[in-house]
């Protein structure tokens, strides 16, 4: 059936009648399933099933479908479902005039130059028109113009392309004209492309400045960044020729390209550096403006710097002396110095001043030279030294000023004598002291220093007794310590001594003072007169009646003490009872103890007897006599031991801990004696000074001090500390000795931290004279300096000397006679301490001490020194140093020819248009000679050339720039490149001369559109070829060149998908595949494809691209009509399916033949074209198989040949045929006795190969009885799992099994059913434990008795336990044993039988009463057991067992009972105390561990602690010594440990006096010998710092608690 429509016609448009042409009614069609098949493709076309007609299913645009294709047709089939008859269908597409002709662009631009000449032809974008025939493109017209017309060509197949043509030249204005395109449709319809026609610029301007010169004034302060002026230049061309750039010209590398940015587009001039007056006071930029093709200009910017005060006074030691004696006159020259500043006016004006009260004056010498006297003597007693600073202040707005140190040491004489704090001494000692013990120190203080302050101890020659005095007491020279022997109260009471201190200078000083030592008496205990003690060694015994009262008297202690005075009062006091607060002894009673100090005591014992008479007291003795019973004794025995062994373990423990404690002390005493120098003494330990003055009140106390125990006795009653010495803060001193000891370290650490010590004479070389001189100058010359200017303070001396000298001279090149020009010899140079003083400038010159003369130091460049300046000096001073005169030198340098003009590049390229019109100038580079005068640039010249000449021009200033000349037109085609050479020279003698080569490159104007090698392509490609293959290379050449010639390609991209299938490389011309070729979808493509210039000129050819087929497409199997299931029962030939194939592929590539794979009972039956028949080949069975899965596999007849496979899945579709059907005849299984109710006891399972309802089956047991009872009571099914559960608890005593029918039916119509037998056995379980039939036990609840002869041998029966079970089995098996015996090893019991027997003989301390429990066990699982106890007399008859039995009553002695009780009581208590003891200790260590850890961080905390408050640690251990103390303090063992035993210090009574004065600490010889930790003091005399003022208030033991807490803290 064949039918025709037009295109774009509406949804449902009527297109055939198919009923008429099919010859069926309407109705009938629809009945018979009709419908369209098509592959794949969209619906176009639908059926109406009420007319039976063909409508339109859409909007069908014949464009889109096929494009121009002449004649369009679409062919689908028709098919009816109930026979599956298929009937062909083809319906045409007409062509109607829908659209319009469109261009490619909207809008087209071209580029034209100015000078193009009259009849050049421009190639325009083509229209299309997706219409065919005379709907399609006819005719182009364009709008009448002057200057275009419109020439259109015809191409082969009539394609017509259109051109634009120049008529006449243009001129500089754009030309817009619309070009129209129109088909011959009805209606006529046409598109429109607007052309713009753009005339190019030819650059002949060059760009203008808008000022030739351009001035601007900047402060020298102004920042980097800021923005100070813009520069201005125009060009009269347009667009690239009028893109004017911004350059500044560099004559020479550097200076204002450095300083200053110039904004290349904007002309905007910003600092980049700081600016300077004093540099610079204007600076000169040459500024460049060029257009794009490279047309330039020039200008000058002058800015003018002006000066500001930033900056400040700047100093210049010229002399200077580091040391002036004490004794100096007034008006000694101190330093000679030179203040300059760099600024100019106002801003350099100085002043120069010192601070006010200072012994010292400015004079004022030449120039900027000042000098620094002495205003009045100096005394180094009041100011030992001083920090001079020097202010200089300028005249500016605001001033600046600039300070300078001066360090001066004013050196010591011996002018004041060693003086003592106090006009007399006294000090208190014990008698009996140690031998050698420390009981005194005196200390005397000289405010000289060095040797003049090293003071020397001595006592006074005297007798005591007609002995000399050294041999009761002697003292160090150097420390001041008193040591003394042994004191006897009763041989003296006190002593007389004179101390004289003696300095070390020259002449040596002295003083004396007095020293009263009072002896102090305390060494007898007090005696006790009553009671007095038995001589048989017992202890006096004191009634007290039972019925006395409080307060009654018991009995009277009298003592007395052989001291006197306060030694001798005594007091008495209770020290131990044996029953505690029984009785008081009033203040003259119990314990005698005197007042001393220390306070001696004695002790007595009294026994108190509590009774009314003496035979009371009596017959109570008697009743006191221990009990003799043996087992008590033993008890009390073993408790006296075990209190005595705890004991004696917690004493060990204590003494352990104190050896321990011993050990630790003697330790350090050791390291003190040891020998050792400070060298490497670590800066970490030293401590606070302050700490070390507040550790001498500290040590006026007995202090024991330990981690675990702390004692603080009262204090001396002398020991009295004055408030003088607690207010007089004095600074530490150190000794002789220690000044004296090894290495260098040491010293100078303690005295850079003391602050005190003074530098030695010049023959002393000790390091401490390294710690004052901070100006390093020698100390000799200067001196004698100093002396010679006193002579000469008010005489100055100025001259000015010029010289001259050219530049580049050699290295000691004779300058000038220096020596003659002063007035001297060659030889008083040196002597007068002749030399040059300049500022921080590079000394260019140097003085000949042989010659006399001056001389170059170096060789000399004047354009480094002065650049383009016309006059070169350099100036600056010779001094003579002995008679600080000032003379001032100016050396003119002077220029020499050694510089040629040079330019910054060697190679200049100018390019110019062919066209550019003859007498056009282009700027050239400037050369460059740092020469001044004749020797600078002088001219220009160009080497001979017909096409340019050489123009100078002159500006202000004699600046001069080369211009270049163009004398007549260029051509390209002639010559495209011009060589010249530019020479720039100057005057000088020989003249030098540079080169400039200049490259004239011609530019090409554009006047040939690009041409393609040919104008079609053909090209053959298989459809197959893979995406991004290379088809095929496009060539078109320009004859023009640079950007004219370069050729870009473009890929027309009308009509519809060309462009998505094809790429064209816009640079290469190389044309490749964008997507896969189907030959099925188009044979072959026609592709337009255009060639474009730079400018835009362009030209077209034509590709033409044949696909040829391969076998790329396997067929295609199409499914029309399927049913997924038939019923098993169906015959032979029954319809299944109807299937299209079909291959996309022509000729042999598309012949397809079809086939099912397998042995199947199925068939294919072949219908119209391409269809075939699904059918059945015979009767299926469901239960053989229940589905089908075919395969129809479908190959075409290409090489090699494509294959597709189809699969189908058909079900088989069931009927009941097949009942339910048991896997086994017959069932048993088994339960175990007293099951659960409800329990799951076994399952059945009957299968049937029928599906769903035919093979759902249900389970049900058959009804029956059981002793009595409905079978269902004891057991149920689940009828639909087959899950058999028990309903009742199972007794294997009841029955043992059962016997079951179980009936399986399914759910088919009709439904079938099958049964099936169940046998259930019960099985035994152990649910009975034993029972013991014999031996019975008693009704009254008490066990029986057996009996068994002592002479009974091993073996002996005893008796026998008999017990049942009343289970069956092995749970019924029974086995014996002994479970627990009061006498193991005696009896044993049979393990099958039953039987007791004894297992040895019998013994006479075997107990008389045995018993035994014996337990009888099963063998279930799990097994079951009882037990009995049996009770066995040991007796030979009845009688001797009751015999034996009243003997054993218990004891009633409560006597021993309390005893004992009271030796467990003893036990327990020295147990807890001990475990106590050991449990403190342990929480004091973890405690102390805790706040280590936690000071732990805070140990750096004394590294930002100034060195001048340290001391050496070695110094303070050697102060230690001088008191005589016990010290042990560890801090690394993470222990505390410190113990501080009684001083002797009978002379360390502190008056009120000496604590108002804050002692200097003196340190001993043997500071230099002690290698102690260096922890050891830091800790101890960091906490006396902190309770130093509590000292001297009297609060000892607060101040004492304090160090103790603050050590275990730190520890």
């Amino acid at each position: 059936m064949r039918y025709s429509v037009p295109e774009e016609i509406d949804k449902g448009s009527f297109v055939g009648n198919m009923a008429k042409d099919l010859g069926l009614e309407p109705l009938v069609l629809a009945e018979r399933g009709v419908r369209i098949i098509s592959r794949g493709r969209t619906q176009l076309f639908s059926l109406n099933p009420r007319m039976g007609s063909l409508i339109t299913g859409g909007r069908i645009d014949r464009e889109e479908l096929r494009a121009q294709r002449a004649r369009f047709l679409i062919n689908f089939n028709i098919l009816l479902e109930d026979k599956l008859n298929i009937y062909s269908l083809e319906v045409e597409i007409t062509d109607i005039n829908d659209n319009a002709p469109r261009f490619g662009v909207e809008e087209l631009e071209l580029k034209v130059s100015e000078t193009t000449t009259p009849g050049f032809r421009i190639p325009l974008k083509s229209s299309h028109d997706a219409d065919v025939g005379e709907n399609a493109l006819q005719k182009y017209e364009l709008n009448p113009n002057d200057h275009l017309s419109l020439d259109v060509r015809s191409g082969a197949e009539g394609i017509k392309s259109p051109e634009l043509v120049l008529q006449r030249a243009l001129d500089r204005e754009e030309e817009a004209v619309p070009l129209l395109a129109s088909d011959r449709g009805d209606p006529v319809r046409s598109g429109t492309s607007r052309i713009r026609v753009t005339v190019l610029d030819v650059n002949d301007n060059a760009p203008v400045f808008s000022q030739p010169e351009y001035h601007v004034s900047v402060p020298e302060n102004m920042p980097v960044g800021i923005w100070i002026l813009t520069v201005t230049a125009t060009d009269a061309d347009e667009g690239y020729n009028a893109q004017v750039a911004y350059f500044q010209e560099k004559k020479k590398p550097g200076e204002t390209s450095e300083i200053f940015e110039l904004r290349s587009t904007s002309g905007a001039i910003v600092i980049i550096k700081n600016l300077h007056y004093e540099d610079a006071k204007f600076r000169e930029i040459d500024i460049e403006a060029q257009d794009g093709p490279g047309l330039l200009t020039r200008t000058k910017v002058i800015v003018t710097v002006l000066d500001v005060n930033d900056n400040a006074p700047e100093f210049y030691m010229t002399s200077a002396t580091s040391s002036v004696p004490e004794d100096s006159p007034p008006g000694t020259i101190i330093a000679l110095f030179n203040v300059h500043d760099r600024d100019s006016g106002q801003n350099a004006f100085m002043a120069c001043s010192l601070p006010e009260n200072l012994p010292f004056k400015l004079e004022r010498s030449v120039d900027n030279y000042h000098r620094l006297v002495t205003a009045k003597p100096l005394d180094r007693e009041q100011i030992s030294s001083d920090n001079i600073t020097v202010t200089a202040k300028n005249g500016g707005n605001p001033s600046l000023a600039t300070d300078t140190q001066v360090l001066l040491q004013v050196t010591d004489i011996n002018d004041n004598p060693p003086a003592f704090p106090h006009t007399s001494y006294s000090a208190y000692i014990p008698e009996n002291n140690l031998r050698g013990a420390s009981i005194f120190s005196v200390t005397a203080h000289d405010p000289d220093s060095d040797n003049n302050a090293r003071v020397t101890y001595s006592l006074a020659e005297e007798t005591i007794q007609g002995a000399p005095m050294s041999s009761y007491v002697s003292m160090n020279s150097d420390t001041g310590v008193l040591y003394a022997v042994s004191f006897d109260f009763e041989q003296f009471q006190d002593l007389q001594l004179w101390v004289t201190a003696r300095d070390k200078g020259d002449p040596p000083l002295s003083s004396n003072v007095s020293l009263s030592l009072i002896v102090l008496d305390n060494d007898n205990t007090p005696e006790i007169l009553y009671p007095s003690l038995p001589t048989d060694g017992s202890t006096g015994v004191e009634l007290a009646a039972s019925s006395a009262e409080p307060g009654y008297l018991v009995t009277n202690v009298v003592a007395v003490d052989r001291d006197s005075g306060q030694n001798a009062w005594l007091s008495y006091r209770l020290l131990k009872a044996s029953e505690p607060g029984l009785f008081a002894v009033g203040v003259h009673t119990g314990e005698a103890q005197d007042h001393g100090q220390p306070p001696l005591s004695a002790t007595v014992t009294l026994t108190v007897a509590v009774a009314d008479s003496i035979p009371d007291l009596l017959a109570d003795l008697d009743s006191l006599e221990p009990s003799h019973d043996p087992d008590a004794s033993d008890l009390t025995l073993y408790l006296v031991v075990a209190v005595t062994a705890i004991s004696c373990v917690f004493l060990a423990f204590v003494i352990v801990l104190l050896a321990l404690r011993v050990r630790r002390w003697h330790k350090p005493r050791q390291l003190q004696t040891a020998s050792g120098g400070t060298a490497a003494t670590a800066a970490k330990r030293f401590v606070g000074m302050d700490g070390v003055q507040a550790f001498l009140q500290t040590y006026s106390h007995e202090v024991s001090l330990t981690a675990d125990h702390l004692i603080f006795p009262q204090p001396n009653a002398d020991a009295l500390i004055s408030q003088e010495s607690c207010e007089k803060k004095d600074f530490l001193s150190a000794s002789q000795s220690l000044l004296e000891s090894k290495g260098k370290e040491t010293v100078s650490q303690i005295g850079v931290l003391c602050g005190k010590l003074e530098p030695n004479s010049e023959k002393n070389n000790s390091p401490k004279n390294e710690m004052t001189t901070c100006l390093r100058f020698r100390k000799g010359r200067r001196l004698a300096l100093l002396c010679t200017l006193l002579g000469t303070l008010w005489e100055t001396g100025y001259g000015q000397i010029h010289y001259s000298v050219q530049e580049e001279l050699d290295k000691g090149s004779f300058v000038g006679n220096i020596a003659k020009d002063l007035g001297m010899e060659p030889r008083e140079l040196e002597k007068h301490g002749v030399r040059i003083v300049s500022r921080g400038r590079t000394q260019l010159f140097s003085l000949n001490p042989r010659s006399g003369s001056l001389i170059t130091a170096d060789r000399i460049d004047r354009e480094e020194l002065c650049a383009q300046s016309a006059q070169c000096l350099v100036k600056f001073n010779i001094l003579i140093e002995d008679k600080l005169k000032i003379f001032e030198v100016e050396i003119e340098i002077k220029d020499i020819n050694d510089n040629a003009p040079g330019f910054l590049k060697e190679e200049l390229e100018i390019q110019i248009g062919e066209l550019t019109a003859p007498g056009t100038r282009f700027p050239l580079k400037t050369a460059f000679d740092p020469d001044v005068g004749m020797n600078s640039l002088q001219n220009y010249q160009l080497s001979p050339e017909a096409y340019f000449s050489l123009a100078v021009t002159s500006v202000s200033g004699g600046s001069k720039y080369p211009e270049l000349v163009l004398e007549r037109a260029l051509d390209r085609e002639e010559q495209d490149v011009h060589q010249l050479i530019l020479s720039a020279s100057d005057g000088g003698d020989p003249v030098r001369s540079g080169n400039l080569y200049i490259q004239v490159i011609v530019l090409d104007a554009n006047d040939n559109p690009p041409t393609f090698t040919q104008p079609e392509y053909h090209v053959s490609v298989p459809e197959n070829v893979s995406v991004g293959t290379h088809l095929l290379r496009v060539n078109a050449t320009d004859p023009d060149e640079g950007f004219n010639a370069q050729v870009s390609y473009i890929l027309d991209k009308m009509p519809g998908k060309i462009a998505q299938i094809f790429d064209l490389d816009s640079v290469t011309g190389d044309m490749s595949i964008l997507q896969s070729l189907d030959y099925e979808d188009a044979m072959f493509y026609e592709i337009k494809i255009e060639a474009k210039d730079g400018p835009g000129l362009f030209s077209r050819a034509k590709i033409l691209v044949t696909v040829l087929d391969v076998n790329d497409n396997a067929p295609e199997v199409t499914i029309t009509s399927l049913t997924d299931s038939v019923p098993e029962e169906a015959t032979a030939g029954r319809e299944i399916a109807l299937i299209n194939v079909h291959d996309r592929d022509s000729g042999q590539n598309g012949q397809v033949t079809v086939f099912v794979l397998g042995n199947l009972p199925f068939n294919l039956e072949k219908s119209i074209d391409q269809y075939y028949r699904l059918v059945t080949a015979r009767s299926l069975d469901r239960e053989q198989v229940s589905e089908y899965n075919l395969t129809l596999k479908a190959t075409d007849g290409g090489t090699p040949s494509l294959s597709t496979e189809m699969h189908i899945t058909l079900h088989v579709t069931d009927i009941n045929d097949n009942p339910p059907a048991f896997a086994h005849a017959s069932y048993s299984t088994y339960i175990p006795e007293n099951n659960p109710r409800g329990t799951s006891i076994f399952s059945v399972a009957a299968h049937d190969p029928d599906s769903d309802d035919n093979a759902r089956i249900t389970y049900a047991l058959t009804e029956d009885t059981l002793q009595g009872a409905p079978l269902s009571s004891y057991v149920s099914i689940n009828s639909d799992t087959g899950i058999l559960y028990a309903l009742r608890s199972f007794d294997y005593e009841q029955f043992r099994e059962l016997q079951l029918w179980v009936t399986a039916s399914d759910n088919g119509d009709p439904p079938l059913s099958n049964n099936v037998s169940l046998r259930l056995f019960v099985l035994d379980q152990n649910d009975n434990v034993p029972e013991i039939l014999y031996p019975t036990l008693p009704t009254d609840g008490s066990t029986g008795v057996e009996l068994a002869p002592r002479s009974a041998e091993p073996g002996y029966l005893v008796t026998k336990v008999v017990a049942v079970d009343r289970d069956s089995g092995q749970n019924a098996w029974l086995s014996y044993r002994l479970l627990k015996a009061s006498e193991p090893g005696l009896f044993a019991v049979g393990v099958h039988t039953g039987e007791v027997r004894t297992a040895r003989a019998l013994q006479d301390r075997d107990a008389l009463k045995q018993s035994l429990v014996v337990a009888v066990q099963d063998h279930g699982q799990p097994p079951l057991s009882t037990t009995i106890t049996l009770t066995v007399a040991v007796a030979d008859s009845i009688p001797d067992v009751l015999a034996n039995l009243g003997s054993l009553e218990p004891s009633r002695d409560s006597d021993a009972s309390d005893l004992t009780l009271c030796l467990v009581v003893a036990v327990a208590a020295v147990s807890c105390v001990f475990l106590s003891f050991v449990i403190m200790l342990l929480a004091l260590r973890v405690r102390r561990w805790h706040k280590s850890r936690l000071l732990q961080p805070t140990s750096g905390g004394l590294t930002g602690v100034p060195a001048t408050h340290f001391v050496g640690v070695d110094g303070v251990q050697a102060f230690l010594q001088t008191y005589s103390h016990e010290v042990s303090l560890t801090a690394d063992s993470q222990e505390s440990h410190l113990i501080f035993p009684q001083p002797n210090y009978a002379d360390t009574l502190i008056s009120q006096e000496s604590c108002e004065k804050s002692e200097p600490l003196l340190i001993s010889q043997d500071l230099s010998e002690v290698k102690g930790d260096s922890k050891l003091l830091q800790v101890s005399l960091f906490l006396s710092l902190v309770y130093k003022e509590q000292l001297c208030q009297g609060g000892y033991y607060k101040a004492l608690m304090g160090i103790y807490l603050g050590n275990k803290a730190l520890l």
